[in-house]
């Protein structure tokens, strides 16, 4: 059984922003290990351009944890650090992602008002502009405190439901800003040391706090716990969305991700500008749907930004706040109608790997999807009382002669154009010379008319 893992994936450019650290490692424990790099501390107050740690291209030697169903272990003291680098502090563009997706556009109809995202991750800074106020409730499963010493879980929950930020001159905010996010932290760093024995208890916690969808931006193997987990969610009406998986370099050894290859839940993979594949999303598991996830600009614990945050994680992310959006405007749908919903009006395959394609917030709430129940709508009763016809109307004598004269004129133009038909074309056959008149029973012998091919004409007798 493999280690369970957030499946994210960054690379960044030192030479134009601090360094971030890459908030992925992908699932299995014999994957490469991308360590987090640390800025030197700086007396000058410009930040690091230079990170302390070299990514390590040797695979992990310690056996690898089997969880279990039982309860999860114990939790551990908080650690004595929590090093993560300085987020970049300059100027924020518009994320193509969501120019994309344009969400906003369904704002008038929903923002998912009323509606609780849970985020299974590594914690949130709940203090980040983006998360101030968001945050309705905050469970740490890992006894290491109310922080996310990752940063993975602070860029997940902020695209789901992070507050616009707009009006601070920050061109970014979360799909559905009006929702409230539930706060399950599972794992302290990028990957759990325990297995992923603590990921079945997350669920169902996520669950009993209220939550109508579930984010779980994590990769792990199967286990009966896990799906019983999953099998709680969706009989207590919970959406749940995961991410697929990133490729590794053994790729073919990791096999499909849990919990987004079980059944009914949407698995999301990475799509990029062009809505294509991106070549970071893994092809192991079953795909439902893509979203964007590479080149993306998401919060980071401390008040900054990663401006080149990538993998299926974030682009899960994109897909639970579409089904926050999607449970507030249609409320009466259960969990298995809205997965419906918002699968298929996605916009269509591109590829290996990219499910239905891109996800489409604004069809996604507005379309009309055939078959789907309108139970808690209004609906029209049927009269009880018996239909009458109504009686016929007097007869017009004006009306009626006129219908008479126009169907006589219509009369006369076809008999005169049937006329033409026939005298016109003897006329012109004959030089338009006067015919001859025929008194008795001789008549003038018709010229033959060759309708044949060169040879002879069709039919003819020898």
């Amino acid at each position: 059984m493999r280690a369970i893992g957030l499946v994210a994936a960054g690379v960044f450019l030192a030479t134009s922003f601090p360094a971030v650290p890459a908030s992925a490692a992908v699932v299995p424990a014999s994957a490469r290990h991308i360590a987090a790099p640390t800025p030197k501390p700086s007396t000058s107050g410009k930040p690091s351009s230079k990170p302390t740690q070299k990514p390590s291209a040797k695979p992990s030697s310690k056996p690898t944890p089997k969880p279990s169903s039982s309860a999860p272990p114990p939790v551990t003291s908080a650690p004595v650090t929590c090093d993560l680098a300085r987020g970049y502090r300059g100027t924020i563009t518009e994320p193509w992602a969501q120019k994309r997706l344009a969400f906003q556009r369904v704002w008038s109809l929903t923002q998912g008002q009323g509606v609780k995202v849970a985020v299974i991750d590594s914690g949130v800074d709940a203090g980040h502009p983006m998360l101030d106020g968001r945050v309705a409730d905050y469970t740490d499963l890992t006894g290491t405190g109310k922080r996310d010493c990752a940063g993975h879980g602070t860029g997940v929950a902020a695209l789901i439901a992070g507050r616009d930020l707009n009006a601070q001159g920050v061109p970014l905010t979360g799909v559905a800003p009006a929702a409230r996010l539930v706060i399950v932290k599972q794992q302290n760093a990028d990957r759990d040391e325990h297995g992923g024995e603590r990921l079945p208890g997350a669920i169902r916690k996520a669950v009993d706090a209220g939550a109508q969808v579930i984010n779980v931006s994590i990769a792990a193997a199967p286990s009966s716990g896990l799906q019983q987990a999953v099998h709680y969610a969706q009989a207590h009406d919970a959406v749940i969305v995961a991410a697929a998986g990133n490729a590794t370099k053994d790729d073919g050894n990791d096999g499909p991700a849990y919990p987004a290859s079980y059944p009914g839940v949407i698995s999301v993979a990475s799509l990029g500008e062009d809505g294509h594949r991106v070549e970071s999303s893994g092809l192991q598991s079953r795909v439902d749907i893509g979203a964007p996830g590479k080149d993306l600009t998401i919060p980071w614990p401390g008040g900054g930004y990663n401006p080149q945050a990538e993998g299926t994680s974030f682009a899960a992310a994109y897909v639970s706040g579409v089904a926050a959006l999607v449970r507030a405007g249609h409320p009466a749908l259960h969990q298995d109608q809205v997965v419906r919903r918002i699968l298929s009006t996605a916009d269509g395959n591109v590829g290996d790997g990219t499910g239905r394609g891109m996800v489409n917030p604004t069809q996604a709430v507005t379309a009309i999807v055939p078959g789907e129940d309108a139970a808690g709508t209004a609906g029209v009763q049927p009269s009880l009382h018996p239909a009458k016809l109504a009686a016929p109307s007097h007869t017009d004598g004006r009306t009626k002669d006129m219908a008479i004269g126009v169907a006589a004129g219509a009369v006369g133009l076809a008999a005169m154009a049937a006329l033409c038909g026939i005298v016109v074309p003897m006329g012109r056959r004959r030089g338009w010379r006067p015919g001859k008149v025929v008194l008795g029973g001789e008549e003038e012998a018709e010229e033959p008319i060759v309708t044949g091919t060169e040879g002879g004409t069709i039919g003819a007798h020898h």
